[in-house]
């Protein structure tokens, strides 16, 4: 039987380079942030290079978005994170350090479990999002579809 897990990608362009004064506080806070993640109830595993965060990984052209990829147990999981704590509270904070973007800037899709999403299926996902809105293929908080029905492998 396949199951499935819930895969997240979320952008955010920040309003100066990450080296800037303006993005001090938030750069002090990530990897408090990233540790709070992976000691949370649900995570499997999140984007990051050798140095433990993805803030030096380009994944658009604009070398001011940044980028956040993680995958979660379930979406009840990931929901538990993102709204509460530590984390609840540096989002309310975005405005201080991020542009608004036209955009979509979160989509969640479901992967079989064991799988590792690529970072260009997870800008496929925001593009799908952008395009369609909320479907199977890449959805929202508001907008959330359910885990597909685990299917049988052939024999």
């Amino acid at each position: 039987m396949t199951k499935y897990h819930l895969a997240q990608i979320n952008i955010a362009r920040t309003l100066e380079p990450l080296d800037h004064p303006l993005l001090k506080d938030f750069v002090d806070q990530l990897d408090a942030v990233n540790a709070l993640a992976e000691q949370s109830a649900g995570f499997i595993w999140r984007l990051q290079t050798e140095e433990g965060d993805a803030t030096s990984i380009q994944a658009f052209d604009d070398p001011q978005i940044i980028v956040n990829m993680s995958v979660w147990e379930s979406f009840e999981a990931l929901k538990g994170f993102v709204y509460s704590g530590e984390h609840l509270r540096v989002m309310r904070n975005r405005s201080s350090w991020m542009a608004k973007l036209q955009t979509p800037i979160l989509a969640l899709w479901w992967i079989p479990a064991g799988q590792i999403p690529s970072v260009e299926s997870a800008k496929a996902a925001l593009r799908s999002l952008e395009e369609n809105g909320s479907t199977p293929a890449a959805f929202t908080f508001a907008k959330p579809y359910p885990m597909p029905e685990p299917q049988s492998l052939p024999a």
